[in-house]
């Protein structure tokens, strides 16, 4: 029996992972669940972001599904106890370095995004982002100058091979689309960028039915805007990953619509699964998150953990007539209710 390690966090966390359980649970697969805290909920419960025994369950796990993290009541201690802290521990502990996410505008979203619909018509890209390298992880401090003034500094580096990895990865997910990869660095600035192209063009030899293309991060940003139907894959290191996908969110019409996998490997490995929202602490347990990006994030689950690729259709065939028939929540412009709006993906599913 696949065992689903169910991590809600904080905010929002709580209410969309409890639609997205209720989806895996209507589906009728044999799936055990098991709870625990993390993020701000870890350090309340034992003054750890990551709890050991949250930590255990997760390695233990088929798969982990995550909801959000972050609390400004905690805002104050030092980094290493943040909320944050919790989501580089299990991406570190766990190996977690291919970030997949997948941006597609679903059909009746075209007046929710801020893009002219002419433009984002046809909107159907993903974002392979390196997820456990680059300023992220790299040395980082504070020190003084000679002149006795205060600098901050954070250190950005890849070596070759977990550049090879995540292109890899890169690779087989538009061999499996459009064939169309476009790798994303500063390489004209910066000479880790230049690595990266360096070895993502020399991984390209292993793959000559993808189409590979580079591209510096700024003029990716004006793409995304300008012509975003024309990417297929992006593939990009860690800090350009984080904005770009968060960029393309908003042109798919909602943040509240994009789930991600973090992954270990391209294929048959475990995983952690998360709408890419933040907790949004402001509309905290006021029923007003949008569930579809931890509902969609399930469906991922199912196709790169547990191989249910059938199951994991089912489900976005179920978001997308779900959003056909109406429904909306407020970051939509609709008036639904987090469990509402849950309510409605699984009138779809049934």
């Amino acid at each position: 029996m696949p065992l689903i390690a169910v991590l809600p966090g904080d905010g929002i966390g709580p209410e969309v992972t409890t639609q997205a359980r209720r989806v895996l649970e209507a589906l009728g697969l044999d799936l055990q669940f098991e709870e625990a805290p993390v993020g701000g909920a870890g350090y309340l419960a034992s003054g750890r972001p990551l709890p050991p025994e949250t930590l255990a369950l997760a390695k233990r796990a088929d798969a982990v599904l995550f909801g959000a993290i972050g609390d400004p009541r905690f805002e104050g201690l030092e980094r290493r106890l943040r909320p944050e802290a919790a989501l580089l521990g299990l991406r570190r502990e766990l190996g977690l370095f291919a970030n997949i996410r997948p941006a597609t505008l679903f059909p009746g979203l075209e007046d929710a995004s801020p893009l002219k619909p002419e433009v984002v018509a046809g909107l159907d890209i993903v974002i392979v982002r390196e997820l456990t390298g680059d300023v992220y992880f790299g040395e980082k401090g504070r020190r003084s100058t000679h002149e006795g003034l205060r600098q901050g500094y954070d250190w950005m580096g890849y070596d070759e091979a977990e550049v090879e990895r995540i292109a890899i990865v890169g690779f087989e997910m538009a061999r499996r689309r459009r064939g169309k990869l476009c790798s994303v660095d500063k390489a004209n600035v910066l000479e880790t960028s230049q690595l990266w192209r360096d070895v993502v063009g020399e991984v390209a030899a292993q793959y000559p039915d993808v189409e590979l293309t580079h591209m510096y991060v700024d003029n990716a940003a004006m793409q995304l805007v300008r012509r975003p139907a024309d990417f297929d894959v992006i593939v990009t290191g860690n800090l350009f990953g984080d904005v770009l996908s968060d960029q393309a969110s908003m042109c798919a019409g909602s943040i509240g619509m994009l789930p991600s996998a973090s992954l270990s490997a391209w294929s048959g490995a475990n995983g952690m699964y998360e709408p890419i929202h933040g907790s949004a602490p402001d509309i905290a347990g006021q029923g007003r998150a949008n569930p579809c990006a931890a509902i969609l994030s399930s469906a991922m689950l199912l196709r790169h953990s547990l191989g249910e690729d059938a199951c994991a259709a089912r489900i976005e065939n179920a978001v997308a007539k779900a959003l056909v028939a109406g429904a909306r929540t407020a970051d939509l412009g609709g008036s639904l209710t987090t469990g509402q709006m849950g309510d409605a993906v699984l009138r779809e599913l049934k």
